[in-house]
């Protein structure tokens, strides 16, 4: 099989890559979905809160996936179902295996990489104690939840505040179970203040700062778990315990880009992210190869995965007409005090047709502080925030025409206290 473009994974950032290359031209597209359905982890979301900014409109994980499921249909780009993925080899070549079609290999000219991401487990942050029933990550006690209907259990405690963690709270509440606490190593929630107020403090759920689980009890089912404050090393002090009679420990611990197919590819890996590297048109280190979304790096709002998507679709059709230029020379992206990473993180001056937006992460809660933008050591602008937090993701724009003008070689940012 041939195609102009395969698009790997059919969540988001998949689904809206392709309905952008369709409208930039390229007819000859291949969606490849390893579940049952497209969507992604959307059809999971019933909560509202998604399109606020795509669309304008407040929407559940389910209808925002069907505005571009349909997109898609309308447009009649093809799709396989129930298809993993094996690898890609230089050639972008990739090697996919179903249950219907059995092994097979797919010819394409450009690759959009759109996996998504997956949950750290217990295993991955090593919580002493048996391996009793009753420990999920967030997510899979979501699924259960909101597709297969089933209850995980019905007192629980929850371990880590990112989005998810937080959102089942408040889901686990509304079902009837006693969420007794949700606790956080760091000093700050991974989360949205929005979902920190609607899915906690409405519920009268404690958040518990600076703690962790130091054991699980119970052999055959969880029958309770020790918790313990943690000092500025994240080491826990004697003497603090707190123990919770529970029977179920959800983990919402962080989240991984879905990357082994990337790197089986040879793509250069972000060592912040967990992601690829990309330039300003999402492309990879091998030409063709493009990558958006969680995959590329965790993202708070799915209006942002859907807007950089279409960023990687356009060029990715770009690429397949020839329109892509290729550019020896590259302004690098730089992180500076108070930023963690910065995406794309470099980029080619020459493709880029207006603006180019640099998505960010801060490594700390801040207040009433000045993001700082330089290029090549000298100020280009500063920006007030009153409020910055790791849990949200950071946005700045540039001309692309001040960028020439100025002809750049670099572009670094960081936070600061002066005006």
């Amino acid at each position: 099989m041939k195609f102009d473009i395969v698009v790997i994974g059919g969540g988001p950032a998949g689904l809206a890559a392709a309905v952008e290359a369709k409208k930039n031209g390229i007819d000859n597209i291949l969606i490849i979905e390893r579940d049952r359905e497209l969507g992604g982890i959307l059809q999971q979301c019933i909560h509202n809160g998604f399109g606020l900014h795509f669309f304008g409109e407040e929407l559940t994980g389910p209808q925002y996936a069907e505005k571009f499921i349909d997109k898609v249909k309308e447009e009649k780009i093809e799709y396989m179902l129930n298809t993993m993925v094996i690898d890609i080899n230089e050639k972008k070549v990739i090697r996919a295996v179903s249950a219907n079609k059995g092994f097979m290999t797919i010819e394409a000219k450009a690759i959009i990489l759109a996996m998504g991401c997956r949950e750290r487990t217990r295993g991955a942050i090593n919580i002493p104690g048996y391996r009793p029933s009753g420990v999920y990550t967030a997510g899979s006690a979501q699924r259960f939840i909101n597709m297969e209907g089933y209850l995980p259990g019905k007192e629980v405690v929850i371990l880590g505040s990112g989005d998810i963690g937080l959102i089942m709270a408040r889901r686990l509440t509304l079902e009837g179970c006693k969420v007794k606490a949700v606790v956080e190593l760091m000093p700050f929630s991974g989360g949205l203040t929005r979902n920190i107020v609607q899915c906690l403090e409405d519920y009268n759920i404690p958040l518990l700062m600076e703690h962790t689980v130091t054991k699980v009890e119970g052999k055959d089912r969880v029958e309770g778990i020790t918790v313990m404050k943690v000092d500025e090393r994240r080491r826990p002090i004697e003497g603090t315990e707190i123990h919770y009679d529970c029977d179920t420990l959800l983990l919402s611990v962080g989240l991984i880009p879905e990357n082994e197919v990337s790197e089986s590819a040879g793509v250069d890996m972000h060592n912040i992210t967990g992601g690829p590297k990309v330039n300003e048109a999402m492309e990879t280190n091998i030409s063709g190869v493009f990558a958006c979304g969680n995959v590329l790096h965790v993202h708070d709002l799915v209006d942002y995965v859907t807007e950089e998507s279409m960023i990687a679709g356009e060029n990715a059709a770009r690429f397949v007409k020839g329109d892509l230029l290729e550019q020896s020379e590259s302004v690098n992206c730089q992180t500076d005090k108070g930023i963690r990473y910065i995406i794309p993180n470099k980029l080619r001056v020459e493709n880029i047709k207006d603006n180019v937006n640099l998505l960010m992460r801060v490594d700390n809660v801040y207040k009433n502080v000045f993001m700082k933008i330089e290029i090549d050591g000298k100020e280009y602008k500063k920006i007030r925030k009153r409020h910055v937090a790791p849990g949200e993701m950071e946005r700045v724009q540039i001309s692309g025409d001040d960028i020439r003008k100025l002809e750049a070689k670099e572009i670094k940012i960081s936070l600061c206290q002066e005006g």
